[in-house]
């Protein structure tokens, strides 16, 4: 029965699961956690401001259309200038297009026509980012609002003014960096749930929701076989349970069984105890018979003396 189970479990699931789906964010894999590689941030730490201050005049202006004829408050260029840095935020995506090539002694910022897979490149450019737009978010957000610079003036004044982050050049790179993941691009139908994923966001009864591969699926450790394997627990105790109901009836009947012998044995020793008691009346009370005739002999002889 688990197994069968088991199976219409699987098959309903790589039926559903063609390639994504929402997947709750408690369910976790074993894939290798995935962390920036601080020593690069250096080397890529003047690209990526430059490319903080080309997103944040393009977002607001995308953002201008958008709620076009009325004017783009203040309070939602702040919130461009503070998810921009954000991979699970719209305004990172990006950085998703960004890819880290090593060419001679220095790193370079390539950008791809699709997003890719995030590994440590993408990590590391979103951890870089962040260090550019830390404690400034707002001083930015403000001059872009309040000035609406051009973007040369913009990076000038997000890298160098508010900045140091293009102040100097970047050190060389060392000639034994190990070099990174290869860019790999990510399938279109997974781009477009994550953007629907992100729309859900703040739904109710989808909280903490997250996505997960086919591949992702499969390797989750017990996918599909929690109730299985469950069914097979109480299958594989149900012997030893039955066993031990089984012991304790047993037990149970040696208890009554005990409990019924040591009742006739005390009642046994008591009708000894009182048949001896008896026993010993009738033969004080037989002794008393056989013992007045003879007195009543010994009486007549001594009359008639």
């Amino acid at each position: 029965m688990a197994l069968i189970k088991q199976t219409v479990v699987v098959l309903v699931t790589l039926s559903v699961v063609s390639t994504w789906i929402p997947v709750s964010e408690s369910a976790k894999t074993d894939k290798p956690l995935i962390v920036a590689r601080k020593d690069d941030i250096p080397y890529i730490k003047c690209q990526v401001c430059e490319k903080v201050a080309s997103q944040l005049y393009r977002q607001a202006q995308k953002k201008q259309d958008q709620i076009s004829p009325q004017k783009i408050s203040e309070y939602q260029v702040i919130e461009i200038a503070e998810n921009v840095c954000n991979l699970k935020k719209e305004e990172a995506d990006w950085i998703m297009k960004l890819d880290i090539m090593e060419q001679g002694d220095k790193l370079e910022l390539i950008e791809q026509d699709t997003e890719g897979q995030c590994n440590s490149k993408c990590k590391t450019i979103e951890q870089t980012c962040q260090q550019v737009m830390d404690y400034v978010d707002t001083d930015v957000a403000e001059y872009i609002y309040t000035t609406k610079p051009q973007i040369d003036l913009l990076v000038k004044h997000l890298c160098k003014d508010l900045t140091n982050s293009c102040t100097k050049k970047p050190p060389p790179v060392p000639k034994n960096r190990m070099p990174g993941e290869p860019f790999v691009p990510k399938p279109s139908k997974e781009v477009e749930m994550e953007k629907i994923m992100r729309s859900m966001e703040g739904m109710p009864g989808a909280p903490g929701m997250k996505m997960y591969s086919r591949e992702d699926l499969m390797g989750m450790n017990n996918f599909g076989n929690e109730d299985a394997e469950d069914e097979d627990d109480e299958d594989e105790q149900f012997p030893s349970n039955m066993g031990k109901v089984l012991r304790e009836k047993q037990d149970m009947k040696g208890d009554w069984k005990q409990k019924v012998f040591e009742g006739i044995k005390s009642t046994v020793e008591a009708l000894k105890r009182h048949t001896n008691i008896v026993s010993k009346q009738i033969q004080k009370w037989w002794k008393g018979i056989r013992a007045a005739p003879a007195k009543k002999n010994s009486k007549t002889g001594k009359s008639e003396l």
